[in-house]
């Protein structure tokens, strides 16, 4: 299937919650593909009307419907459903390019199901919804390239993508798919910081987010060039060196390793 987004693609998205109308929000504000091109479906009937309604999309009120409509799936629902929307699937699956972003079910699930499918594999994350994303996408055996890149422009809709195999979509998982969790805690915790040395709510969490905000676009700016940054803002006995010197005490390190390697081992269980 040679997949042209501006000619033959009619994607059909199954499960219409926040991560869904997130990725479709992108696709709709950059015309990847055409609204009368999308078809979409939720078991609850409002959730695909709203999206259908805010976008322009068609709402369908089955899966069979969506099945014989499009050459495109994303799969958005929870992972607990996947059994039931997978045998719904397979009842009309006519040789669809299958995208699923549920986390913890691998491909060889989707493949046995239905029949050696066509499977991509989508790690998104919640910063998408602001369209900062950064999404992780792994093919399955019976995937071409044109297929593959597709899924990876597709996802460029709503922030940044890389491609992977399927074996690192744990780490990935645990790094950028909870690692949101993780950053907004650290600056909660420094703002809260901030309130407790004489600033309000209101200007501790500005002076932090935006601090974070800016911390990773110079990183960006400085071909990830992180020590020179840290450098380039310590000078020798200084404030800096005197808080760098706190987080290396403290093992801050060890730390953030056990929180990104116990994540990726419960992303591993969920598999």
């Amino acid at each position: 299937m040679a997949l042209n987004v501006n000619q033959n693609v009619n994607l059909g998205v199954i499960g219409c919650g926040k991560m869904a109308s997130a990725i479709m929000e992108g696709i709709y504000k950059n015309n990847f593909l055409k609204s009368s091109n999308i078809f979409v479906y939720d078991k609850n009937d409002s959730a695909s009307a709203n999206l259908a309604h805010k976008f322009g999309f068609n709402q369908v009120g089955d899966i069979c419907e969506l099945l014989n409509k499009t050459n495109v799936i994303l799969i958005a629902t929870k992972p607990f459903v996947v059994n039931d929307v997978l045998n719904e699937i397979k009842k009309n699956y006519n040789n669809q390019l299958v995208m699923s972003i549920l986390a913890g079910v691998k491909i060889e699930k989707y493949e046995q199901i239905l029949n050696n499918a066509k499977i991509i594999r989508i790690m998104p994350n919640t910063p998408a919804l602001v369209n900062e994303g950064m999404s992780a996408v792994c093919a399955g055996k019976n995937v071409d390239e044109n297929e593959y890149n597709f899924a990876f422009e597709f996802m460029k809709n709503c922030g940044k993508v890389i491609k992977t195999n399927e074996d690192k979509i744990d780490a990935i998982t645990a790094l950028s798919g909870s690692g949101p969790a993780f950053y907004f805690k650290i600056i909660e915790l420094m703002a809260k910081a901030g309130i407790e040395l004489g600033l309000n709510n209101d200007e501790a969490l500005l002076l932090s987010t935006q601090t974070a905000l800016g911390s990773a676009k110079m990183i960006f700016e400085n071909d990830y060039n992180i020590s020179q940054l840290i450098q380039n803002v310590t000078t020798p006995g200084g404030c800096t060196e005197v808080g760098n010197n706190v987080l290396n005490d403290s093992n801050i390190d060890k730390i953030l390793s056990k929180t990104i390697s116990d994540t990726a081992k419960k992303a591993k269980e969920l598999g």
